[in-house]
């Protein structure tokens, strides 16, 4: 049973998410021959505030761009 983990900041619409799980379920089912009910996916959103690229917050980054 294939259990595929996917980390994204929050904010795309429900129909992306859909695509996305359709998307890595097929992979899973080509790449692995796993049966389609087998295969879960976990989508995990987090705030901007938690997610950090080179010491800086998303979110902390995105004011900084905005006040420009």
């Amino acid at each position: 049973m294939p259990i595929i983990e996917v980390n994204l900041l929050e904010g795309r619409p429900p129909e992306a998410k859909e695509r996305l799980i359709k998307a890595l379920t097929e992979a899973a089912i080509q790449s692995l021959g796993a049966p389609r009910e087998s295969v879960r996916i976990i989508l995990r959103e987090m705030p901007p505030a938690h997610f950090a690229v080179g010491g800086q917050s998303v979110a902390a980054k995105a004011a900084e761009n905005m006040k420009k």
